[in-house]
């Protein structure tokens, strides 16, 4: 009988840990009959705890208390910061929601400027002018100026809001994209709030928009309600992501810290099996199952199974504690399936790296990231990968 050994990822503890072997032993055997799945739960032997309760952790923060001590509602802070999160992955998401409140155009007086026709100008105008308006924030603000110009929704913004609260938009939404665009370049520079919030009101006054003063602040109730949705759903989660992020990042830092305990928990479990045995391995677990595989034979192995791995990318960076770059994968190593979800950013390849060795294949779990980086197990077509692959 082929022996399965199952090795799972980060932040995985009961009950999950249970429920996610069952779902593998059932996917298996959905394929073939007869194979012994045996787990490894590294997570109770070997996993991240937290040994004094959590007094590391920043004590929680984002609502309001009512008059009785009770929680009264989303700290209007909070509100904004989370608002300004959505703009940052979205720098047009207020100009869609400007536009899709805007109805059929209404006529205007003869000589009268389009609405869309001032903004234009008035972006054109401020693109000549350069970075330099938004200098502190960061570079491309021209640049910028001149995409949202040409933007199509535009005009329906235009028609849809006051000029004053299309400026003040128009303006969050430059500031945005210049700050994307330090996320996405990895910038290690990203403005403090009050600095972002100075070269937004310089920019909206740029465009039209009157001085900040108690009259104004979120001049737009689109931003507001963006916020309030997204600063709520922070809230209701913040208690899940804190337990939840807690044990994953330890997990790794503990193995990559003291990872000996771990991989001779594996080692031994595997000696007392009979072969054929395949080890199979999600996230981190498939980095353990490769670095317990490296360090010494293991004879009963005949397939190593690696899901959504990040083994590969630590290899060429030269941080696998196993083997360290450019050194070959040693002969005793046995059949490597790699399997990676395109959408998945924490799976690797690993068949460039290792020519020959490795066999990278492809599964689509139809899911966006992080959630395709947990819908492995629930995909058939990992399995039928696994089985065509056993030994």
């Amino acid at each position: 009988m082929t022996a399965v050994v199952f090795v799972h990822g980060t932040g995985v503890r009961e009950p999950a840990f249970s429920a996610l072997v069952g779902r593998v032993t059932a996917g298996l055997a959905a394929q073939r009959a007869g194979l012994d799945v045996v787990p490894y739960d590294w997570g109770a032997a070997h996993g991240a705890t937290l040994a004094v309760g959590g007094a590391s952790l920043p004590p929680r923060s984002g609502t309001t208390r009512g008059p009785g001590g009770g929680p009264a509602g989303v700290d209007p802070g909070d509100e904004t910061t989370a608002a300004w999160a959505v703009l940052y992955d979205d720098p047009y998401a207020e100009l869609a929601s400007a536009a899709a409140a805007s109805g059929p155009a209404a006529e205007r007086p003869p000589g009268t400027v389009p609405p869309q026709q001032r903004i234009r100008a008035q972006l054109t105008a401020l693109a000549a002018r350069g970075d330099a308006p938004g200098a502190e924030v960061g570079p491309g603000l021209a640049r910028a100026a001149t995409d949202l110009a040409a933007h199509p929704l535009l005009g329906p913004a235009a028609d849809a809001l006051d000029p004053a609260d299309l400026a003040v938009l128009a303006a969050r939404s430059l500031t945005a994209r210049l700050i994307a665009d330090a996320l996405d370049a990895d910038s290690p520079l990203v403005p403090v709030g009050v600095t972002r919030d100075a070269v937004t009101d310089r920019i909206a006054e740029a465009l039209g928009a009157p001085p900040r003063g108690s009259e104004r602040g979120l001049r737009s109730y689109l931003l507001r309600s963006a916020g309030a949705v997204a600063a709520r759903a922070v809230v209701r989660r913040r208690r899940a992501l804190t337990e939840a992020a807690h044990p994953a990042a330890g997990d790794i830092l503990r193995y990559l810290s003291r990872g000996t305990a771990f991989r001779d928990g594996l080692r031994a479990l595997v000696a007392g099996l009979e072969p054929p045995v395949a080890v199979v391995g999600h996230s981190l677990g498939g980095i353990i199952a490769l670095d317990t595989l490296i360090s010494a034979p293991l004879p009963q192995v005949g397939l190593l199974v690696t899901a959504g791995s990040q083994g590969p990318f630590l290899y060429e960076s030269g941080s696998l504690p196993s083997l360290e770059h450019p050194a070959p994968l040693p002969p005793h190593v046995p059949a490597w399936l790699n399997l990676y979800d395109p959408r998945d950013l924490l799976g690797y390849l690993g068949a460039e790296l290792f020519p020959g060795r490795v066999t990278d294949v492809p599964v689509d779990s139809g899911q966006p990231f992080p959630a395709a980086h947990s819908a492995y197990w629930t995909n058939p077509a990992v399995y039928r990968h696994i089985v065509d692959h056993l030994p």
